[in-house]
């Protein structure tokens, strides 16, 4: 039986999902985020067994990865919405699984890299194109409250990662982490292919041609709201991608916390978790434009507010546990965040999910990639670059929201 109703007409399915098809798409979204965090704790060791000179190229290893997700994204969306969801994610696996055996047997790296640009490559099918399967059936606060609970799963699964990397270093190696993502991604799939059912209909389908490619382009660039909520959201992914390439450089260079790095970045990440199943309490009530306006003023102040405390009294590295309180109320807002802000960019994309899904990703993607960089490569072996980026990023997409939501105002007055 099929975990998850099948529409064929052009309207969302007003009926709740069962419990299966949430923790099969959250699973299924995950990939990208157990493909980064999984390697966290190996970054070092693999900076010395390529003899790297400078300790920031081990976070090629992160940047090289989500550039083969952002050129994915390109493709997987409009693919997706000329042939069909299913078989779409299914070669992204296929071909993330592939790029996981290249870096396994990785003795240059080049050839590390080049294994890592091919599993961004693989794993944007499943993350782009499950957002297209929900959006083919659901809308609206719906939607938005089925994003935040994948969103709470889909943090729990890469919140254990860095402990799943370590057990699996502990084991084989820095090599045995990439077999650790194989041993996730391949049941995943397997599931999938059992549980999961076609969601766009014959007659839903769009021809799969440059024209038909640039007409819908056309459209999206003309909806104000998924502009503007894509560009929020590339802001928001910059900060939380120079997190993700300085976390373990933080935890273990500057706070020294050796093994317990996974339990710490654990801890944090699950806040975003309960973030986002607070949120899929609340969404139904508050709605997900004011719940994603509050988040973002409350991150803007909450960083601005603690670079000056560390400016003024804290000399670059608070005490850690001050730090790490930052981070948990830093990383709340980032978990209301994340499910909104792409549910209202994807909401008046219903007739082309596949489509919308993928220059969303793709656009948030690109946006993000320089953002991070710029973040991850001024870590000065204090937090200052860090928070600073937090302040800023935030600052910058609470005005773009702004922006975004009068000019939809003013439109509809």
């Amino acid at each position: 039986m099929p975990i998850a109703p099948s529409t064929t007409d052009h309207h969302a399915s007003p009926a709740q999902p069962s419990l299966g098809y949430l923790v099969l798409i959250a699973f299924t979204i995950s990939t990208v985020a157990l493909a980064t965090d999984v390697m966290l704790p190996a970054m070092s060791l693999i900076s010395h067994h390529f003899a790297l000179q400078d300790m920031n190229d081990s976070q090629y290893v992160v940047s090289t990865f989500f550039a083969g997700f952002a050129l994915g994204q390109l493709v997987v969306g409009p693919l997706s919405d000329s042939y069909g969801r299913r078989p779409v994610i299914i070669w992204g696996y296929i071909l993330f699984l592939m790029g996981c055996v290249l870096s396994i047997f990785a003795f240059t790296w080049e050839m590390m890299l080049i294994g890592r640009v091919l599993q961004g490559l693989g794993a944007s099918a499943p993350r782009i194109v499950s957002v297209a399967i929900v959006r083919d059936e659901y809308k609206g606060r719906v939607m938005a409250r089925i994003m935040s609970v994948v969103m709470a799963v889909f943090i729990i699964v890469p919140a254990l990662s860095p402990a799943l990397g370590q057990g699996m270093i502990y084991i084989g190696g820095w090599r045995a982490a990439f077999f650790g993502l194989v041993i996730v991604a391949l049941p995943t799939m397997l599931w999938f292919m059992v549980r999961m059912p076609e969601t766009l209909a014959q007659d839903r389908r769009r021809p799969f041609s440059i024209g038909s490619i640039l007409s819908g382009l056309v459209v999206i660039f003309k909806t104000r709201v998924t502009m503007g909520y894509t560009w929020a959201s590339g802001l928001a992914f910059g900060l939380f991608l120079g997190y993700l390439s300085t976390a373990q450089q933080i935890f273990q260079i500057t706070y020294k916390t050796g093994d317990l790095f996974a339990l710490y970045f654990g801890l944090a990440t699950l806040s975003i978790g309960g973030a986002s199943f607070f949120n899929s309490r609340l969404v139904m009530w508050l709605g997900m434009r004011r719940l994603s306006h509050m988040a973002v003023m409350g991150l803007s102040l909450w960083s601005a507010g603690f670079l000056i405390l560390m400016s003024q009294w804290l000399g670059g590295v608070p005490e850690f546990m001050v730090f790490m309180v930052w981070l948990l109320i830093a990383f709340f807002c980032i978990g209301i965040m994340f499910g909104n802000l792409m549910a209202l960019a994807m909401e008046p994309l219903g007739s082309f999910a596949g489509l919308g899904s993928a220059f969303v990703g793709a656009l948030s993607t690109i946006i993000s990639l320089p953002l991070g960089w710029m973040i991850s490569h001024a870590y000065d072996e204090t937090v200052y670059p860090l928070v600073t980026g937090f302040a800023i990023l935030a600052i910058a997409a609470w005005l773009v929201m702004v922006w975004t939501d009068w000019g939809r105002e003013a439109k509809t007055s």
